[in-house]
């Protein structure tokens, strides 16, 4: 077998067979097959596109290139979430605690930010004290014992992607649904859950822009997990608005507690309890009301908020910052004010997450260090109506130098318009 005849089979848009695929992958891993094959491989792929039996079969490939994570202690309540990432995006921080409350199992390795949109390791550990780096005895002890662990992402989980995915970031073919697909699920299937919600981000602060490429990853992703013998679920949902009112670490923490006691963003909380129940249907089995239900009295009655509390001090963090959020650290603030009366007709999510970014609250490389009190809130967002002069957000910082070319930034990613927009959906569609 010679990687000269798959590439030539892929460019004249023909199916590769399972042994191809996998004799591909192994050899790529290894080093024996080049970058430039490779390169040239991920090239035809972004052009013909995959069958979903040869996406199967190369997430398959990839998943098994390096370590999984054994979770069948936990059998089918053993549950897990992704999200294709997003600004403002704390729902792992809310339905963790939701969903370990009613029973489910979370052993979850999560990322950190890079680029604009934020990470939830990044955002736990700006809780004082919160470990995210566990031996794996102590990962599923704690699973076992409390219900949730969230950890970063560890081991040798599908190297085969990680290396893949490098090489399509410098040879521009990373926007393409077959091969994302099959990076986020070898990754999500390594990690050894039975059953898997995707959040899958369409909009201006996402990857995908489009609601029908969204709909299209959404549906590749569900379709994979079956083949691997694994349940999935995805809701396609908007990130043309940023999630929620805040951005930054400290920052959604607070918004995360405020949403479990009861509080916060609307929205936010509604896509939250819409995640959690559909996590809930498929690792107990409850119908869509009944989990739908629990949901809900799990966060009235105050118990997701004390699992918060449980979560945060099994991994060493001071849950009493939870219980009192004025003893997160804070930075100076900064009004960023309307430029005109009228409504917020538009939100550039991707531009706003930059700006938090220049605010110290992302970063830029991986070796940047995060500013845990910067971020910012917003105070208007779309379809809200707005006055010349008044403060539509504040920005959080302890970089005074940055503070006028954020407020330009930021007044760059907003459109004002003399008439109100039409309401957005926040979930467009959920893919089983």
């Amino acid at each position: 077998m010679r990687m000269y005849d798959i590439i030539q089979r892929k460019k004249a848009h023909e199916e590769l067979t399972e042994a191809e695929i996998r004799f591909l992958i192994a050899g790529y891993t290894m080093g024996d097959i080049p970058d430039y094959q490779m390169a040239a491989f991920a090239m035809a792929v972004y052009f013909n596109g995959m069958t979903p039996a040869e996406t199967a079969v190369l997430t398959d490939a990839m998943m098994h290139s390096g370590d999984t994570v054994d979770l069948s202690r936990f059998g089918t309540l053993s549950v897990d979430k992704h999200s294709t990432g997003g600004v403002g995006d704390k729902t792992s921080l809310i339905v963790a605690p939701i969903v370990s409350a009613l029973g489910g199992k979370l052993a979850k390795m999560s990322g950190r930010g890079l680029g604009h949109t934020g990470g939830t390791v990044d955002k736990l550990e700006s809780i004082p004290g919160f470990c995210t780096e566990l031996s794996a005895e102590d990962f599923l002890a704690q699973v076992e014992q409390v219900g949730v662990a969230v950890i970063g992402q560890s081991g040798d989980l599908a190297p085969a992607d990680k290396k893949l995915y490098a090489l399509r970031d410098v040879t521009a073919t990373v926007d393409s649904v077959p091969l994302i697909a099959s990076s986020i699920m070898s990754k999500k299937l390594a990690a050894g859950a039975h059953s898997i919600v995707l959040d899958v981000k369409v909009g201006s602060g996402a990857f995908m822009k489009t609601r029908e490429d969204g709909e299209a990853l959404a549906r590749q992703m569900v379709d994979i997990a079956a083949a691997c013998g694994r349940q999935a679920a995805a809701l396609v949902t908007n990130m043309d608005i940023p999630l929620g009112s805040a951005v930054g670490n400290a920052i959604e923490v607070m918004e995360a507690v405020e949403i479990l006691q009861g509080g916060g963003d609307r929205r936010l909380r509604s896509l939250c309890e819409a995640l959690a129940a559909e996590m809930l249907c498929l690792c107990q089995g409850w119908t869509p009301e009944e989990a739908a239900a629990r949901v809900t009295e799990a966060v009235d009655s105050g118990a997701a908020f004390e699992q918060m509390c449980r979560w945060v001090s099994a991994q060493g963090g001071d849950a009493e910052y939870l219980r009192d959020l004025s003893r997160f650290p804070t930075a100076p603030a900064y009004d960023v004010c309307a430029p005109a009366d009228g409504y917020i007709a538009a939100m550039d999510a991707e531009r706003i997450g930059i700006v938090g970014v220049a605010l110290g609250a992302g970063r830029a490389k991986k070796e940047d260090a995060i500013d845990f009190a910067a971020g910012i809130r917003l105070l208007k967002k779309t379809g809200d109506a707005v006055t010349a002069g008044e403060p539509i957000a504040l920005l959080y910082t302890n970089r005074p130098e940055a503070v006028e070319g954020a407020k330009v930034a930021y007044l760059e990613a907003i459109t004002v318009s003399a008439d109100a927009p039409a309401a957005q959906e926040l979930i467009y569609t959920v893919v089983r």
